[in-house]
């Protein structure tokens, strides 16, 4: 039985990182990892909260004469092609990418965890029904898949989130999936059963909290992954739409001028690699 046990939660494990395929690893010590990049997170969204009630410059403002400006102490990191401050545009950008991340994995995630639990706990027909269509969605790779959804749905970053989490789905279902077939015929759970506990509760209040380290992790693993998909989309034109800012729609702003300004495409490219690598730690650090 433990031989049993053990191999599930090597199985678990391994289908929570082909799931999302997102794995970094710098420092040695996973504690390391971790703080280094909850450190680096929390930079950014104390960025972000400051930005929400200031900013150097509107980030829509158009100066003329500000054009194509260069990074100086005026203009941190210069100016784009309509003479707007790329700083305060990018400090607006991370408020949209970090809501735009969190919905995904919010809706993702709660749909994911339903649906793997009821899957993973009973099943039989409900699991075989439950899968199977998980494995349809699954079969389609999530940025396609956020394609044709967000074709459906129209651009704008409510109706990318839609689309994000409904892409998202079949990855957390099928992790939390593993863990609820792990679980269910452990000692804890047999002995809620005894004591006459409802297959709700045991799925929501016994094993669910169990299951927490797993579910953090794949969470922030995909969080991480739904702020690449939204630059995609972005970068595609039909993510979120001018004049509203983020990291993505600033790169897609700035493929035509690489050469001429090549500030303009850097600067929110470089805070949204070292802002995905804090994430990454972090999650590093969790598993």
């Amino acid at each position: 039985m433990a031989n049993t046990n053990m191999g599930k939660t090597i199985t678990a494990k391994a289908q929570n990182k082909k799931a999302f395929g997102l794995k970094l690893k710098i420092f040695k010590d996973k504690k390391t990892n971790f703080y280094v990049g909850l450190g680096i997170t929390a930079f950014f969204l104390l960025i972000t909260i400051v930005g929400y009630f200031w900013t150097p410059y509107n980030p829509n403002a158009m100066d003329v004469d500000a054009k194509y400006s260069a990074m100086s102490f005026t203009h941190l990191f210069g100016c784009d092609n309509f003479g707007r401050d790329i700083f305060s545009r990018v400090v607006s950008g991370l408020g949209t990418t970090f809501f735009v991340g969190l919905g995904t994995v919010l809706i993702g995630g709660l749909v994911g965890i339903i649906i793997g639990a009821i899957c993973g706990y009973f099943g039989g027909l409900v699991d075989e029904i439950g899968m199977r269509i998980m494995d349809a969605l699954y079969a389609f790779p999530s940025l396609l898949l956020a394609l044709v959804f967000v074709s459906l749905l129209g651009s704008g970053k409510y109706q990318v989130i839609i689309a994000l989490g409904i892409a998202f789905i079949p990855s957390f279902s099928r992790i939390v999936r593993a863990e609820y077939m792990r679980c269910r015929d452990l000692d804890y759970v047999k002995s809620a059963r005894l004591f006459g506990a409802s297959h709700f509760r045991v799925i929501f209040v016994h094993i669910l909290p169990n299951i927490t380290p797993v579910l953090v992790s794949s969470a922030i693993i995909g969080f991480n992954n739904a702020v690449l998909a939204e630059a995609g989309l972005s970068f595609l034109g039909i993510g979120v739409q001018p004049p509203d800012a983020s990291l993505g729609e600033m790169l897609s702003s700035a493929q035509s001028f690489l050469f001429s300004t090549p500030w303009y495409a850097l600067c929110p490219g470089i805070v949204m690699i070292i802002m995905i690598l804090g994430v990454s730690l972090m999650a590093e650090g969790v598993e």
